[in-house]
């Protein structure tokens, strides 16, 4: 499983730059999937000094799209587009600087045909920043890579 990590995040998401909020997928079962992404001043979502919170929710969105994407991967298909259905107990503790590691997981607790229900967290080192819940509704729709 460590080859996850050497896998093009481009190869898993349908996002394109400069709408790319994931720079690797470091974790990845059926479960639970891991990614990091490092805050860099120039990102779309930084403002004021800050990322924002909008991009914290991007950057789960992302992490969910890491997700089905590695799964396409795996299973030779293209990949998919998807949206963010709801989020329910959006906690944000603190919005992240420039130049801050963050590791966002994912737990998967329904699939339900083309619905993902998931629990999320971000942290930094071992502060978390956000936790939410969040539901994914995938298409049929191909990305167009």
């Amino acid at each position: 499983m460590s080859e996850i990590r050497n896998i093009p995040i481009l190869d898993l998401l349908p996002q394109r730059p400069p709408f790319i909020m994931v720079d690797k997928l470091i974790h990845f079962d059926r479960i639970k999937t891991i990614t990091e992404f490092l805050v860099k001043p120039d990102n779309l979502f930084f403002d004021e000094g800050r990322f924002t919170s909008s991009g914290l929710i991007e950057n789960i969105a992302q992490t969910c799209a890491a997700r089905m994407g590695y799964i396409n991967h795996i299973s030779n298909q293209h990949i998919k587009l998807g949206f963010i259905g709801a989020i329910r107990n959006l906690q944000i503790f603190r919005t992240p600087v420039a130049d801050e590691l963050l590791i966002t997981s994912i737990e998967v607790k329904e699939e339900i045909f083309q619905m993902t229900l998931v629990d999320a967290a971000i942290k930094s080192g071992d502060e978390l920043l956000v936790k939410a819940e969040m539901k994914i509704a995938l298409s049929n729709i191909d990305s167009q890579n």
